[in-house]
C-alpha cells in the first residue's frame, strides 16, 4: 500500500463517497459538507485546508481517506476538524498523518487561532481516534424527545383586571404569550442566553443580525415562539392595571421539521407522531433556581400534548435540572447517541 497526500480536488467528493459508503455516524453526515477545496480565508470566504490520501496502484491514485480543518465565524477561538478514513485502510496511520498534516496547516490560519476541535460520538472509531491523539471532551450533548404531559402545568393566578373581580379564565395570559420571531426582545435574550452557555467555547460577540439568521429567521426554519413572562406589577399599586409586561424568563423557539432524506419512497407510516423540534432557554440573569422553574414550566406548556425534541448540552444547568428527571423515569428518551465536542 502506497499513500501519497494531495491538496483536495474538485470530484473527490464523488470519488470518496464511492469507497466510504454511507454515513457511520450523524457527525460523519454533518461533517462531510465541510470536505471542500482549500481557501486562503478572502472574498468572504472562511479560511480552509483539506487533504486528500490517495492508495496509489499501479501508478493510479484512488482516493480513501480526507481532512479539514477551518475557521469559523462562530465560535472562534477553535478551528474545526473532521478526518474520514476508508474502513479497510484504518490502523495503517493515514489517520495520524492527516492530523499532524492539519494541525501544521493549523498554525498558518489567518486568525493565528490553532486550537483545534471536533464532534464524535461515543464508543465509536473517531472517538477512539480522537482520545490517542489527546483531544479530550470539553462538552457533552443530547437529543432529548419529551413525551406529551411528562410534566404538570403550572398553575397561574387569577388574572386581576384592575378593580374587577379576579378572571380564572385568563390566568396565565398576561405571562404566557405568543411572539413573533422577528422580536428585538427576543433576539436579545436568545443572544445573550446562547453566550451564556457556551463559555466552555466563546461564541464571541453576537450581533442582533448574527442571532436571527442563527435561530429566528425563515431560513433556519423557525416558524414560532413562546415566552414565559415574569408576573406584570403596577408602578402605581395594587388595583391598578400594570401598563408594561413583565421581563421575559423562558422562551420556546419551535422548528419546521426538515424532510427526512433516508427515507424510503412510500415508506408506511408507524402512526407516532413527529417531534417538533425547539430551542428552549431562560433569561441568563435568572438565579438558579427561578431558571430551572421557567423553564420547566415552559416545558411543560409545550409537551403538553405532543412530543417536543430539544438539545440538552451539559452546559444548560436549568434545562438538565427539568430533563434528567423525566429521562430517568421514563417520561422523555434519547433520541439517537450522545455527541462530545473533544479539544486538544
Amino acid at each position: 500500500m502506497a499513500i501519497e497526500y494531495r491538496e483536495w480536488r474538485e470530484g473527490d467528493d464523488l470519488a470518496l463517497l464511492e469507497i466510504w459508503g454511507d454515513p457511520e455516524t450523524h457527525q460523519a453526515r454533518q461533517f462531510r459538507a465541510a470536505l471542500a477545496v482549500s481557501s486562503a480565508g478572502t472574498n468572504g470566504m472562511p479560511w480552509r485546508r483539506c487533504i486528500v490520501a490517495e492508495d496509489v496502484i499501479d501508478g493510479v491514485g484512488i482516493p480513501v481517506a480526507a481532512g479539514v480543518v477551518y475557521e469559523a465565524s462562530l465560535h472562534p477561538e477553535r478551528l474545526w476538524t473532521y478526518i474520514e478514513v476508508a474502513r479497510d485502510h484504518r490502523r495503517a496511520g493515514i489517520g495520524a498523518t492527516l492530523l499532524a498534516m492539519l494541525r501544521r496547516e493549523a498554525e498558518h490560519s489567518p486568525s493565528g487561532v490553532t486550537k483545534l476541535r471536533a464532534k464524535v460520538e461515543p464508543g465509536t472509531p473517531g472517538a477512539a481516534f480522537a482520545e490517542a491523539f489527546e483531544l479530550a471532551p470539553i462538552q457533552r450533548s443530547r437529543l432529548v424527545v419529551i413525551e406529551p404531559g411528562a410534566l404538570r402545568l403550572p398553575v397561574f393566578p387569577a388574572k386581576d383586571d384592575g378593580g374587577g373581580p379576579a378572571n380564572d379564565e385568563n390566568a396565565g395570559s398576561d405571562v404566557v404569550m405568543d411572539l413573533a420571531t422577528g422580536s428585538v426582545e427576543l433576539t436579545d435574550v436568545v443572544g445573550r442566553y446562547y453566550t451564556s452557555i457556551h463559555g466552555w467555547d466563546s461564541p464571541g460577540v453576537l450581533s442582533v443580525g448574527q442571532v436571527q439568521k442563527l435561530f429566528l429567521d425563515d431560513l433556519t426554519g423557525a416558524h414560532g415562539a413562546i415566552v414565559l413572562r415574569a408576573q406584570p406589577e403596577s408602578a402605581f399599586g395594587a388595583g391598578v392595571v400594570p401598563s408594561k409586561k413583565g421581563r421575559i424568563r423562558a422562551f420556546a423557539v419551535s422548528y419546521a421539521a426538515p424532510a427526512n432524506p433516508d427515507a424510503a419512497p412510500g415508506q408506511e407510516d408507524t402512526g407516532a407522531e413527529t417531534p417538533t423540534d425547539v430551542f428552549v432557554g431562560h433569561e441568563p440573569a435568572l438565579a438558579a433556581d427561578d431558571a430551572a422553574e421557567a423553564v420547566r414550566d415552559m416545558l411543560s406548556l409545550i409537551a403538553y400534548q405532543h412530543p417536543v425534541m430539544l438539545e440538552l448540552d451539559d452546559s444548560m444547568t436549568a434545562l438538565r435540572a427539568a430533563v434528567e428527571p423525566l429521562l430517568e423515569n421514563g417520561k422523555a428518551r434519547l433520541a439517537g447517541g450522545e455527541t462530545l465536542v473533544v479539544s486538544d
